[in-house]
């Protein structure tokens, strides 16, 4: 039943795996006649869609319910969506006493089922609907499952994940490796290339295990031969979340030779020393990384290459540590995340305890990004004066924000340049000034 007067507000938090998530709730909300809203305290259904992956997110989520709450007026409904429910809803229902529902990242799509049932039958208690921790994810053929920014989309193509890494609880929140079926993806794509976007990036816990749980080998290389056929005229179509040991041969020369498919790899790696890999069980067999990164680069000369480092796990001694900032130097990655790490109750890196103080994690950060941020800038000093293709993000008070195929949104850098563009248009510029993680640049009439 389609109740048009029903307003909600949807506040979404985290990554961008989640911020999919977020826009196909609302599409079935705005299906079912509820109409989005921007104040909260005009809002029927107050909806938080948490992110519960390490402590400060959590925290981060439980402000923001405990802020909505604060206000919540008779007849609203409170519903805390997404990670942090299947985490730890005990923990929201202690700091958030007035939440309605609580609904697991792995049920999102019975948002509205949800809240009608909460209507139907008021209680003093929160509505639970969270699946046993080896229930996957639902993937329902039929929503859109992307999240639109100007000229970007991002693609979700697999949820969960099978990998027993010993720091990360996302296994625990999301559950077993969930692939969508191909035929629901194209769909998708070209869903995205008749509104005209530019970018398609390709999202999941894991891009390079897609397929593995509906029986196809290499089902990434698979999606992807079939997707540059059916969606010729998107230009760009970015990988990202690879996992070290399944980048194939096939993936590297279809990246060689398509037009489409960005010379970018995201690949998090999170180490650089075997024994600390082994203990995080990941994969250690540096030799690989380095001989596939040689490879890549032989092959597709234009290569960025971005990864992400754990600094402070319980096993990186000074001496490992030493080892981690020889490869950085190394490799050279024009893009580096870090973090400290996070200890998580529940995983399999919990019984290492948590031995680093946080003086010495911060120290260590510092020291990796410092190295990072000189390498970045000398990569970037070798585009200046180079014509590039730039995505324009964003425009106003007299210039433009853009990227190149080098920079994944959210994450990497910018291209600032004079004048006001088109949201979500392709121009070609020249660099004009190259800095650790941005660029200037002029565009070419």
């Amino acid at each position: 039943m389609k109740r048009n007067h029903q307003t909600y507000f949807l506040a979404s938090l985290g990554c961008a795996k989640n911020t999919v998530d977020s826009e196909s709730m609302a599409l079935l909300l705005n299906s079912a006649g509820y109409r989005p809203v921007e104040d909260p305290h005009k809002a029927d259904v107050m909806i938080v869609n948490t992110c519960g992956f390490i402590h400060d997110a959590r925290q981060e989520s439980i402000e923001v319910l405990q802020d909505l709450s604060k206000s919540k007026k008779r007849g609203q409904i409170l519903l805390a969506a997404g990670c942090l429910p299947q985490r730890d809803a005990e923990l929201i229902t202690q700091a958030v006493p007035k939440i309605d529902g609580l609904l697991s990242t792995r049920r999102w799509m019975q948002i509205v089922q949800f809240i009608e049932t909460i209507r139907s039958q008021p209680s003093s208690h929160a509505l639970y609907d969270i699946p046993p921790d080896n229930m996957p994810s639902l993937e329902p053929g039929g929503v859109l499952r992307s999240a639109i920014q100007g000229g970007s989309a991002y693609l979700k193509i697999a949820d969960g994940c099978r990998r027993g890494c010993a720091y990360c609880s996302i296994p625990l929140i999301k559950g077993p490796v969930s692939s969508r079926k191909m035929e629901d993806i194209l769909a998708d794509a070209r869903v995205l290339e008749q509104a005209g976007v530019q970018e398609l990036i390709l999202i999941a816990q894991d891009t390079t295990d897609y397929g593995s749980d509906l029986g196809l080998k290499d089902g990434l290389s698979q999606l992807l031969e079939q997707m540059v056929r059916e969606v010729p005229s998107i230009p760009w179509i970015r990988l990202m979340y690879t996992f070290p040991g399944y980048i194939t041969d096939r993936l590297i020369d279809l990246m060689a030779s398509s037009r489409q498919i960005l010379p970018y790899l995201d690949l998090p790696l999170q180490h650089a020393h075997p024994d600390v890999l082994k203990s995080m069980h990941r994969p250690s067999d540096m030799e690989w990384v380095r001989g596939t990164l040689a490879k890549m680069r032989s092959k597709i000369p234009a290569l960025a290459l971005r990864t992400t480092f754990i600094v402070g796990y319980p096993t990186e001694t000074d001496e490992r540590f030493s080892a981690l900032l020889d490869f950085t130097r190394e490799i050279r990655f024009d893009h580096l995340g870090a973090f400290t790490y996070s200890f998580e109750p529940g995983t399999r890196g919990a019984p290492l305890g948590d031995p680093v103080s946080e003086e010495i994690k911060q120290e260590r950060l510092q020291q990796l990004m410092q190295i990072q941020e000189e390498i970045a800038l000398e990569n970037n000093r070798a585009f200046v004066g180079r014509e590039m293709q730039v995505l324009i993000d964003g425009a106003g008070d007299g210039i433009s924000i853009g990227r190149t195929y080098r920079d994944a949104p959210e994450v990497d850098g910018l291209v600032i340049l004079a004048g006001e563009t088109e949201v979500g248009s392709l121009v070609n510029a020249r660099i004009t000034q190259a800095m650790p993680h941005d660029f200037t640049a002029e565009i070419i009439p």
